[in-house]
């Protein structure tokens, strides 16, 4: 089953066309890895799943046939710029992103509980997250995103500037996410994590997508013996020039 259908998904922005009549579709408990170089359409294709931008033309379907003012409750959006309150606790954070869907009582602290355990954090939900380090703020971020328990959970570069030990725990907790029926939409310029936790990958360049399927296969269809990581096919699909713009 399909949890997210784009259908024919065209954004323009004055006299540029950012994404250009593309059409895909994101099964049930996917780990779908979005990527693309700057300016690809990677952002705006993104916010538009999110319903922060409305398309132009062609439309989002989610699961069971949902338009997005049916079925947002159940999207959790982890941005790439930290969504966090600095002078409030871990807990307080959680607990008020938390309550914007609704959660309230015995259950807010349950869910504000088990997500701040999931992201190695429970022991310190009660300390303000002005006093965390860079990698305890992305799990801060990922925390507040996730207690509402969403079923399609977009995450954009959410392991940027931090050290090794917080990227393995953010990885480690996407695939928990995944195991217990998550749909994680995983966006990132670094192609090794891309490959090392996902199992679907759809590149986009120019605001059309250039290739989508299972990782395995499309290594498979540029690289007989695995002699090509998917950097490097990312690399030659995409082009080496740099994109500053």
């Amino acid at each position: 089953m399909n949890i997210v259908n784009a259908i024919h998904l065209t954004k323009k922005y004055d006299d540029l066309l950012a994404v250009n009549n593309i059409s895909f579709q994101i099964g049930k408990g996917d780990i779908y890895g979005f990527v693309g170089p700057n300016g690809a359409g990677k952002s705006t294709t993104i916010n538009m799943i999110s319903g922060l931008l409305i398309p132009d033309n062609g439309k989002i379907v989610f699961e069971e046939g949902f338009t997005f003012d049916k079925w947002h409750a159940n999207i959790g959006l982890v941005p790439q710029d930290l969504a966090i309150y600095p002078d409030l606790s871990a807990e307080e954070n959680v607990s008020f992103f938390a309550s914007l869907y609704g959660l309230k009582g015995k259950v807010l602290k349950l869910h504000v509980n088990e997500a701040l355990k999931l992201v190695g954090l429970e022991e310190h939900k009660k300390k303000r997250s002005d006093k965390f380090s860079g990698g305890m703020k992305r799990r801060l971020n990922i925390a507040c995103a996730i207690a509402h328990k969403p079923k399609l959970l977009i995450m954009d570069e959410p392991t940027v500037g931090i050290d090794p030990q917080s990227r393995n725990f953010i990885l480690d907790s996407i695939r928990k996410l995944s195991h217990n029926g998550t749909t994680v939409i995983y966006t990132s310029h670094y192609m090794e994590e891309v490959e090392e936790i996902c199992n679907k990958i759809l590149i986009i360049d120019h605001g059309k997508v250039i290739i989508t399927g299972g990782i395995q296969a499309v290594k498979d269809k540029f690289s007989k013996d695995n002699e090509l990581s998917l950097e490097e096919i990312f690399l030659l699909l995409t082009g080496k020039e740099l994109r500053d713009s």
